[in-house]
């Protein structure tokens, strides 16, 4: 079993930071293009498709992400998760429970946010990663989840411009640098 664990700082308060994760009208997103030449892989950002929004705070929640993963696990460089979001705290914290493939395994997350007082917020996230099958377990597994594991400065950008666009929907369509009209919140 893998363990990861981090923290990151963002410019926005946790209110911000919540919708960012919690937007639960967002569109369903395009699933990435995938591509089996190991020297062409595809580059993109997860993508989150709501399968079902939960009750009123989001306990409950079912979501599919799409997430780069090595070339060479023979899914063309995008891996999936199905997941389920439980003991959601509003503002504060969730949980997420998820099945995932390739590399068919469980993973059990958390996230927690702390308010860092002047308009910031500290991220709390901790996931454990565990393939079922022993051999891919023993071979793959420590390789797979480091590599899922290692973005998490694009992590910050990503949830930094989901909130300028949030910001920008607000203040009536102010330029906020992201080209195509898409929601990144739909990529965090």
């Amino acid at each position: 079993m893998q363990r990861h664990e981090y923290a990151i700082e963002i410019g926005a308060p946790p209110a911000e930071v919540w919708a960012v994760f919690w937007n639960r009208d967002r569109p369903a997103p395009v699933p990435p293009r995938r591509s089996y030449v190991p020297f062409r892989p595809p580059r993109f950002h997860a993508q989150i498709e709501i399968l079902h929004p939960g009750d009123a705070n989001g306990e409950g929640l079912v979501r599919h992400c799409w997430f780069q993963v090595p070339w060479w696990l023979g899914s063309g460089g995008v891996g999936e998760s199905w997941e389920w979001l439980t003991e959601v705290r509003p503002m504060e914290s969730w949980r997420y429970d998820a099945i995932g493939k390739p590399l068919w395994s469980r993973a059990e997350g958390h996230h927690r946010l702390e308010d860092l007082g002047d308009g910031r917020t500290r991220m709390h996230f901790r996931e454990s990663y565990h393939a079922f099958n022993p051999v891919l377990r023993a071979l793959f597994e420590r390789r797979v989840h480091a590599s899922i594991s290692r973005d998490n400065d694009e992590m910050i950008t990503l949830i930094e411009r989901a909130i300028r666009w949030q910001r920008a929907g607000r203040d009536g369509g102010a330029d906020t640098g992201i080209g195509g009209g898409t929601d990144p919140a739909s990529q965090a």
